[in-house]
């Protein structure tokens, strides 16, 4: 089956924002005695809330996940593969380059620690490394939950979504009246999700026979925005700004929610335009790269922040007008431009290592269906949990390496990796096994 290659372009448009949108409003000053902060922009320049609006792109991340793993799933249970199975292989593609990013990160946490980096400026650099990695275990969960998800959208079909948008409500309901915000973490699944769900609809094409339903997809959710931001307690910020209460992304709020529905529909009457585009080989020489680097890009963008800081605001040659003033914007130019060659150096740096893995990754891949897959399950486990605490605390709380969190994400991707090669190993073995 091909590929949809605006799928593929969703990916990449969605990440290349990302990585744009965190270097955009990245601001770094140095103190006079050398060391160097990092004040918050939006904060401190209250109008920039409103550019969140052109780089929160993430709902299209999750919208053609589902797109993706909605096909992926249905073909998998043609071929008589097992729920275990198919998690394994999706959850190691994702699973074994955070596992290398992360373990290369700690070693060079563990060796400034040692030389006697000062511990808040650590803290601040292993903060700015993860801080990136709230989606991989929402991801993760998601896609474990895949099946199940499916097997609810084959039943009630475009019925899931605005359901679980209405569970989601009321959580937020909660967490924002009710003052309960542990409740608010079943929103990241619920409001993610509903993009998620969005992306099995469209895959099937529930939502595109009617070109009216992505009209009000879109029209609705700017509308609901809208409203909220005007009329409700929400901010028009979709990036966490300090001090804010309610956000709208911890948790993802009732705002963030409209903002999923209106960009999914954007994205489906954009779709037969761009798919004309797209079919152009020129431009689709350009898109494949970006789609296939993706999590490359988004692991690794704030590697050059850090490099241009030592090599520019450490020795004194940054220019540093006011924050947010006329020749503070002017300089986002270069410093957009020097931060992407240095991205470019990095990926290409990396080129062996990614072909490593993915040698790695095709020795691990075919399977007849995984049914002894009991390691697979807790290592997904440790692996939610140690992400989503280096995605709070980063990768270097207090000035030390956070041993728990790596001991777990290490343990629990070995667990993945293991059952993964048991799999593959029994399958050489059996005739006829079926190789996806």
């Amino acid at each position: 089956m091909s590929r949809d290659r605006y799928v593929d372009f969703l990916r990449a448009w969605a990440i290349v924002l990302v990585v744009l949108g965190h270097w955009l409003i990245t601001a770094l000053v140095r103190e006079p005695g050398g060391r160097i902060i990092a004040p918050e922009l939006l904060a401190t320049v209250p109008w920039t809330q409103w550019l969140t609006l052109a780089f929160q792109i993430m709902p299209l991340f999750f919208l053609a996940g589902g797109h993706a793993a909605g096909g992926s799933w249905a073909r998998a249970r043609e071929s008589g593969a097992t729920a275990g199975g198919w998690l394994g292989r999706r959850a190691l593609r994702l699973l074994l380059p955070v596992g290398v990013y992360s373990g290369l990160v700690l070693i060079a946490v563990g060796v400034c620690a040692a030389a006697g980096v000062d511990a808040d400026t650590l803290a601040l650099v292993g903060w700015a490394m993860a801080m990136q990695f709230w989606f991989l275990p929402v991801y993760l969960l998601l896609s474990a939950l895949t099946p199940a998800m499916y097997a609810a959208h084959r039943r009630w079909g475009t019925r899931v979504p605005p359901a679980m948008g209405a569970v989601a409500l009321a959580v937020d309901v909660l967490v924002v009246r009710g003052h309960t915000p542990y409740v608010g973490l079943l929103d990241y699944l619920l409001v993610w999700g509903v993009a998620y769900q969005l992306g099995f609809c469209w895959h099937d094409g529930l939502l595109t026979g009617r070109r009216y339903v992505p009209l009000a997809m879109a029209a609705g959710g700017l509308a609901a925005f809208a409203a909220l931001v005007a009329l409700g307690p929400f901010p028009v910020s979709l990036i966490l700004v300090t001090g804010q209460h309610p956000g709208n992304t911890d948790p993802p709020s009732a705002a963030m929610l409209a903002w999923v529905v209106a960009q999914a529909g954007l994205c489906l009457l954009a779709a037969p335009a761009v798919r004309r585009l797209l079919a152009r080989e020129r431009l689709w020489r350009v898109v494949r790269p970006l789609s296939a680097a993706s999590m490359t890009l988004y692991l690794w963008h704030m590697l050059p922040v850090l490099v241009a800081a030592a090599a520019f605001y450490l020795t004194g040659l940054a220019p540093e007008p006011g924050l947010g003033s006329g020749a503070w914007w002017a300089l986002r130019v270069p410093w957009l431009l020097v931060l992407g060659l240095v991205l470019a150096g990095v990926v290409a740096t990396l080129g062996p290592l990614e072909r490593a893995l993915a040698v790695l990754y095709e020795r691990t891949s075919p399977d007849a269906g995984l049914r002894r897959a009991w390691p697979l399950w807790p290592g997904l486990a440790l692996d939610v949990v140690a992400l989503s605490r280096l995605a709070v605390r980063g990768f270097a709380p207090d000035g030390r390496v956070p041993v728990l969190p790596a001991l777990g994400l290490a343990l629990g991707t070995a667990l993945v990796l293991v059952t993964r090669w048991a799999s593959t190993r029994r399958a050489a073995t059996v005739p006829g096994a079926v190789l996806r």
